[in-house]
């Protein structure tokens, strides 16, 4: 059985936050294989952690992924203040005899971006709408490519690592079951500081939003990087709260077209046509309906929502990034793509001047108190109880092979890829009995 098809059983999806079922993105033949390390959002620790403890299963893992692929060139991208984890990579690279790369940047938001890392990289622009095969190149984050370390040795994916950090007790790196809790990781991290909160899961630049209540009903998944607890009286609760038509009026009445949401964009300044202050002034003289149709409208689904706009950019603090997205959401609607042109693009002249401390983004966003935490450590545990979306990955849900009062082992099959179609398997992460099968599969020690 060769690689792809063991990630393909192990239902390995990206680990980076978006799902995308990791054997799709290995059939490929590219010229070069990138492994995102940057640790992107501000305040997550787990790729570091992953890095400075298992830096040499990275380095198979590169391996093994470089022969699957047939690449020529592998190479690790990371921020050059990650002094110690370069350390151990290189001592790994030298041990192993290996012909990885290490390719180092400072630290700016998004360096992780797929697209910008490729420029960063290779000096190439990936065309707008594109992904990074279009110029030869794979992509794929760190904690991936541990997951598919394992799958050569045929371990399913089961568990995930995760940064648990804001107000709470103890910020540390978790090591738990798919399906476990967030009342279970957040006890793991002794508690929240304060009694009113609110939760990003993910990074605080393009995390997703949950109150309190929606937190504590919410389980770890295979994208989960980390929970960030946060007071509810903060910058980050009141720009995801803002409600729709309160976001769409004050666009209306408020924005200065200053353009600065445009000039510092990751994807305009890597040449690609989104404007968004000229979706901002299409919206002055219309609803998001009466708009879509317009080229400025459109090129919208060139966003990949990183938050700069709206989090640091726009001195009116306004959410040009919550525009877009309703303009993505009415063109999906109306079955729009991006018609996608065949011409070169080159990056902006100002790009290098134009890139965004992460700690300044960290602060704009109302997160800088938590930044300089040093997290290291790491706890395991095993709940009592998991419950494990069906559907936790870009494609179809994974459809149950068990049922109501089966028995099963950690890493036993539960819910498989439905045929021919985009979807990934998920495996038992604990061994008990199956309580409940539906959108969740319940297992019970």
């Amino acid at each position: 059985m060769n690689l792809k098809d063991k990630v393909f059983n192990a239902g390995i999806v990206g680990c980076g936050g978006a799902g995308f079922p990791t054997h799709v993105k290995y059939n490929a033949n590219p010229e070069h294989l990138i492994i995102n390390a940057a640790e992107c959002e501000p305040l997550l620790r787990t790729d570091r952690y992953i890095m400075l403890n298992f830096a040499d299963r990275i380095i198979a893992g590169c391996e093994a992924v470089c022969a699957q692929l047939g690449a020529k060139d592998c190479t690790i991208a990371l921020k050059s203040a990650y002094t110690e984890e370069i350390a151990e990579l290189e001592k790994a690279i030298k041990a192993k005899k290996s012909a990885v790369k290490i390719h180092t940047f400072p630290s700016f938001y998004p360096a992780g971006d797929e697209q910008v890392m490729v420029y960063e990289v290779t000096g190439k622009v990936v065309p707008p709408s594109s992904i990074p095969l279009e110029v030869g190149c794979v992509v794929s984050n760190v904690a991936t490519i541990l997951a598919v370390s394992d799958a050569a040795e045929d371990k399913p994916f089961t568990h995930k690592y995760l940064t648990m950090t804001g107000e709470v007790g103890e910020p540390t790196v978790l090591h738990v079951p798919l399906g476990t809790s967030f009342k279970d990781c957040l006890k793991l991290a002794g508690g929240a500081n304060i009694e009113d909160y609110f939760v990003i899961s993910g990074g605080p630049m393009m995390g997703k939003p949950l109150t309190k209540e929606q937190a504590l009903k919410s389980v770890v998944t295979k994208t989960t990087s980390g929970f960030i607890i946060l007071p509810a009286d903060s910058r980050l609760p009141s720009v995801h709260l803002t409600p729709v038509e309160h976001t769409i009026n004050r666009a209306k009445a408020a924005c200065i077209q200053c353009s600065y949401c445009t000039e510092l964009c990751p994807r305009h300044m890597l040449g690609h046509p989104i404007q968004p202050h000229k979706i901002m002034r299409k919206l002055a003289s219309g609803s998001i309906e009466a708009i879509a149709d317009s080229e400025e409208a459109i090129n919208a689904l060139l966003c990949c929502e990183c938050g700069v706009c709206e989090l640091f950019a726009c001195p009116m603090q306004l959410q040009p990034r919550k525009v877009n997205s309703l303009v993505k959401k009415e063109l999906a609607k109306r079955g729009v793509r991006y018609q996608k042109e065949d011409k070169e693009y080159i990056a902006n002249a100002n790009r290098e001047y134009r890139k965004i401390p992460t700690k300044r983004a960290a602060n704009r966003a109302g997160a800088g108190k938590y930044y300089d935490y040093e997290i290291k450590n790491c706890k395991s545990f095993e709940p009592k109880q998991v419950k494990i979306p069906v559907s936790q990955h870009i494609g179809a849900p994974a459809e149950p092979v068990v049922k109501k009062g089966d028995s099963v082992k950690c890493g036993d099959l539960i819910a498989a890829c439905p045929e021919g179609k985009l979807g990934a398997n998920i495996h038992a992460s604990i061994s008990g009995t199956v309580s409940a099968v539906g959108l969740e599969i319940t297992i019970k020690k």
